[in-house]
């Protein structure tokens, strides 16, 4: 089968690459799955920089959220069948005409789920629920978030209405504005604009905001932090701006400000199994009702994987960019 892998860590474009390998077989437990749809996320590329909390043995194939089609059973699986549509959001190597998971960390999709979205259902709307879950917000608080147009942005701002939370959301250009209005998202901030902290005040009426979500990393982790009342939390996210944050000591000290990291993949596999199941349910309940949607930008094939890993980092893309063998 063809399957995109690495030989070394570095840009992705720089790295990636279709390889001929052998199409794997499933063992006990686990089923070998057809690749239709995958989403390339931030966390992918920093895997083939190296640069991410999980570094795999080279060579190594890429992605790690998929949908896609049953193609074999391994012994012992059950309650899943060949031709049976599934996602999952955490199967390393999924950039290839075929993979193997675990049988019981798949996810079956509804039939009335299409592939676009599907292939986005698991990993990223976990981790934004799951964030607003661990936060344990009260109806009414509000929280504000930088990188409110990328992916887990976007989901938050729609999940937390649903929950009675209040959002504000941070991006650094001012067309970001009226791209995420265009998609029903409001309480948009553009930092571009000379005294967006009055914007903030504005808008959420003078209210304490609680907690922060900082995506971005640099300066732009003292932005949010800035914002944020006594007491109140910051949570760092992600750091796609870099490794590095800015944060003033001054606004910890004296606002007692508490400093929090949130790894997903952590928190998921921490969480009791019932309750893991309650916020999936959560989530099918947010598709189904309109209240999630799933833009995408556009699909490349396994052999435009350097183009697709560019076209991921550009500035205004109005959703995710997709692999589709």
């Amino acid at each position: 089968m063809r399957a995109i892998r690495q030989h070394t860590f570095g840009e992705p474009w720089d790295v990636l690459q279709v390889d001929e390998v052998t199409t794997p077989e499933p063992g006990p437990g686990q089923v070998r799955v057809r690749t239709l749809l995958s989403p390339i996320h931030n966390h992918d590329l920093w895997t083939v920089r190296g640069t991410y909390g999980f570094k795999p043995e080279l060579p190594a194939q890429a992605g790690s959220e998929a949908v896609g089609v049953i193609d074999a059973l391994g012994d012992d699986v059950e309650h899943l069948s060949v031709g049976q549509r599934v996602a999952t959001g955490g199967t390393f190597g999924v950039w290839a005409e075929f993979f193997i998971a675990q049988a019981q960390g798949l996810v079956p999709v509804d039939e009335g789920a299409t592939d676009e979205v599907a292939s986005q259902l698991v990993s990223m709307p976990f981790s934004a629920i799951a964030l607003l879950d661990w936060l344990n917000l009260t109806e009414g608080d509000w929280i504000i978030q930088n990188a409110a147009n990328g992916a887990v942005g976007r989901l938050i701002a729609q999940l937390a209405p649903t929950r009675g939370i209040n959002v504000v959301g941070l991006v650094r250009r001012d067309a970001g504005v009226d791209e995420l209005a265009a998609q029903g998202i409001e309480r948009i901030v553009s930092t571009e604009t000379a005294g967006w902290e009055d914007r903030v005040a504005e808008l959420t009426g003078g209210a304490k905001i609680v907690a922060g979500v900082d995506s971005v990393g640099g300066d732009a982790s003292n932005e949010v932090l800035s914002q944020l009342g006594e007491n109140g939390t910051l949570v760092v996210f992600g750091a796609m701006g870099g490794g590095t944050m800015t944060l003033s000591s001054g606004s910890i000290i004296f606002k007692n400000l508490t400093v929090k990291g949130f790894w997903g993949s952590t928190v998921m596999r921490e969480l009791p199994a019932g309750r893991r199941g309650e916020l999936f349910s959560e989530l099918l309940l947010r598709v189904n009702d309109g209240t999630l949607s799933f833009p995408i930008e556009a699909a490349y094939t396994l052999d435009q994987v350097q183009e697709a890993s560019r076209a991921n980092f550009v500035a205004g893309r109005k959703g995710k960019v997709m692999i589709r063998p």
